[in-house]
């Protein structure tokens, strides 16, 4: 079971809170933003708060149950889900796009302690769901960004694919997955800038989540965090990034983090 796919569809126009935080010059009201993997802990939590942002007129959400389904894969639910994203787009212009999937384990496979217990299935699936899978998400969902205004892909990464941090070894699948979305993400926002100038697309760490994919290997000295509060912070970080920080990765507080 891959935590970050299960949940349902989002299409929740709705009117902006009196109350919702100010919005910065980076991203100014109206327009959609989209979820995918909208029914993990941290999408959910996600697709809640923004549901009461000022920002966005309309929020979507994508998920393995969802209708349309999207499944990494098959790559025909991917282009009939963002078919599905363009005509529900169609009178309030794509400008956010997040990507909270991710796979660590599931029963009967972890992350390997050493290279003995290397496995070439689980190898496959952590490589499918947490670089192959956003990889065919910028093919058929980044063409459908606005050129017109700010816009940002978000792909949620983790610190452990970070070659420069890696000081501890262990979790090979893992971490050779997620610096693999790294480079994606850095190649993806090369493109992108030719493609818009106000574009932006960074890798996200959103540190120690309480969340199906983190809760068997959180352990005591860990700031934990709910997934309510770590949307927060991620989607704080998001709404503050400049064009000059594309293809960039950056910590929930906004720190840069090296590759």
């Amino acid at each position: 079971m891959i935590p970050n796919l299960e949940s349902p569809a989002v299409t929740t126009p709705h009117t902006p809170s009196p109350s919702a935080s100010p919005v910065p010059p980076t991203a100014t009201a109206g327009g959609s933003v989209l979820v995918i993997g909208s029914g993990g802990g941290l999408g959910a939590a996600m697709v809640l708060a923004l549901q009461a942002d000022a920002r966005y007129s309309q929020v979507l959400g994508l998920s393995r149950s969802s209708s349309p389904a999207l499944d990494y894969a098959d790559e025909a639910t991917l282009a009939a889900s963002a078919q599905w994203v363009a005509q529900q787009c169609a009178g309030a212009a794509l400008r956010t796009i997040i990507v909270a999937t991710g796979y660590l384990h599931s029963e009967g496979a972890c992350p390997e302690r050493s290279w003995s217990q290397l496995d070439a299935a689980y190898l496959q699936r952590v490589m499918l769901v947490n670089a192959i899978g956003p990889a065919l998400v910028i093919k058929h969902f980044a063409p459908l960004l606005t050129r017109e205004r700010s816009s940002c892909m978000a792909m949620i990464s983790a610190k452990v694919g970070s070659i420069g941090d890696n000081a501890l070894g262990g979790w090979y699948g893992y971490r050779a997955s997620k610096a693999a979305l790294n480079q994606i993400v850095k190649t993806a926002s090369i493109e992108m800038t030719r493609r818009s100038k106000l574009s932006v697309c960074v890798a996200l760490h959103p540190g120690t989540v309480a969340t199906a994919l983190s809760e068997p290997f959180s352990k005591t000295g860990l700031t934990v965090r709910t997934p309510q509060v770590a949307a927060q912070e991620l989607l704080r970080v998001v709404h503050h990034l400049q064009p000059a920080q594309t293809g960039g990765f950056y910590d929930y507080q906004g720190q840069e983090l090296p590759w």
